[in-house]
């Protein structure tokens, strides 16, 4: 049968538009198919990095918010005390050297927290003392109650010759004394461990571990048995300056009496080519090159500063805590003081310095600061009494109203129970002060 022209044409045109009307429904639905998936996979995207402030805020174009910053903060890891006790057990029963080094310029403060959160923490500890003879030495008769001391030097502190290998090694940036500076705080420190290899050798022994403190730290919570650590040297987290913090340090005898040694390894740091570091970068340099490895940990001290810093820091500035901050505030700079800096207010300053440098960790509302522009607050021993106790506060007020005679005593009391003495009388060191 043959078809007409006229159906045929008909027949064709009804074909084509079917073509036509197929071409243009398929690339639809190609593109309804594709923009559904599309929009699943970004949401299963967005959901997957939620957890990470700064990636979502790029995938949303918006800068992380404090809330952001605040629940993404890390939180310390969950205490075992059966674990702790174990292991405080065995410190008990091994041979530790606690080692203070610095000036006592506010150690009625200071004093008495590391008298109850090292020396008392760990009463079977040897107690050694460096310090320069000053003004404030007469304040060191709070550690005639200490439970051991095997040494005390107190001594007049004499400008120390530079050598050329130090003058390239070190840097007198951003010390406040120059390198003169740094080289009177090595040989303190490295001072201490030259009294400890004394002692050893005087009463045939090994200490297993050595705490290396400064005078001028304040602890608000005990030296936990975590922070001893076989085959690694434990430093504060935080405030490392390009390095690594010098404030603090624990570890066993090699790694010790590598990490005191400040002054003895410059010509080593020399030779290997190291050039103008601070104390910090100097610090790191002489572990990594002994092959020496460390650990970072939160620590609950702070020093005690009368320098003015301003508020609020940028960048490379210093933050002062509040002495009333939760803490561990890993030897961060502090001063008794209202706070005028807390919550989101701190994730604003704190966001904006240098985390290799100044910075410290402020988790979990751990930090509190300090407008330290100026000097100590009127009223700052109110203030002080109230945070550390009434047991803490009765020893400043002692210290405030000591008299000369009850000084003498207290050094030539603390004199007849400690075994290595290398220091002025106590009529001199208690008459320079009093």
């Amino acid at each position: 049968m043959v078809k007409s022209p006229k159906r045929f044409i008909t027949m064709r045109l009804v074909s084509d538009l079917d073509w036509r009307i197929l071409l243009l429904i398929v690339p639809c639905f190609s593109l309804l198919i594709f923009f559904s998936i599309s929009s699943a996979a970004t949401a299963a995207t967005l959901n997957t990095i939620s957890s990470f402030a700064p990636l979502k805020s790029f995938f949303s174009n918006r800068t992380p918010q404090r809330s952001d910053i605040l629940l993404n903060s890390p939180s310390p890891p969950a205490r075992d005390p059966a674990r702790d006790r174990a292991r405080k057990e065995r410190l008990n029963g091994s041979r530790i050297a606690v080692c203070l080094v610095g000036g006592a310029r506010r150690f009625e403060l200071t004093g008495p927290s590391i008298m109850e959160k090292i020396l008392n923490e760990y009463p079977n500890s040897d107690l050694f003392v460096h310090s320069p003879l000053d003004l404030n030495a007469f304040k060191f008769s709070l550690l005639k109650t200490a439970p051991r001391i095997a040494a005390i030097r107190i001594f007049q502190p004499k400008p120390i010759m530079e050598t050329e290998p130090q003058l390239r090694v070190l840097t007198a940036r951003n010390s406040p004394n120059g390198i003169q500076g740094l080289l009177q705080y090595f040989n303190l420190v490295e001072g201490c461990l030259t009294m400890i290899k004394a002692y050893q050798k005087d009463k045939n022994f090994t200490y297993d571990w050595i705490v290396r403190t400064r005078v001028d730290g304040y602890w608000n919570a005990p030296l936990g048995p975590e922070y001893f650590v076989p085959g690694k040297y434990v430093v504060p987290a935080g405030s490392n300056y390009g390095g690594l913090n010098d404030r603090f340090g624990v570890g066993d005898l090699n790694t010790s009496t590598v990490a005191l040694s400040r002054l003895a390894l410059v010509p080593q740091l020399d030779s290997s080519g190291f050039r103008q570091l601070n104390s910090e970068t100097a610090f790191r340099a002489q572990l990594t090159t002994q092959g020496v490895p460390y650990l970072t940990k939160r620590i609950p001290f702070c020093v005690v500063s009368d320098r003015r810093y301003e508020f609020p820091p940028q960048r490379f500035g210093v933050p002062v805590a509040a002495m009333s901050s939760p803490g561990p505030l890993s030897g961060a700079k502090c001063r008794p003081c209202e706070p005028v800096c807390q919550g989101p207010c701190v994730a604003d300053v704190m966001g904006s310095l240098i985390k290799g440098w100044s910075w410290t960790d402020w988790a979990s509302g751990s930090l509190q600061l300090c407008d330290a522009h100026g000097e100590w607050e009127k009223g700052w021993e109110k203030r002080f009494d109230r945070v550390a106790g009434s047991k803490l506060a009765r020893a400043r007020k002692r210290v405030g109203a000591l008299r000369l005679k009850d000084c003498v005593k207290d050094f030539e009391e603390m004199r007849n129970r400690t075994s290595n003495w290398d220091a002025p009388t106590a009529s001199e060191i208690c008459k320079l002060g009093l």
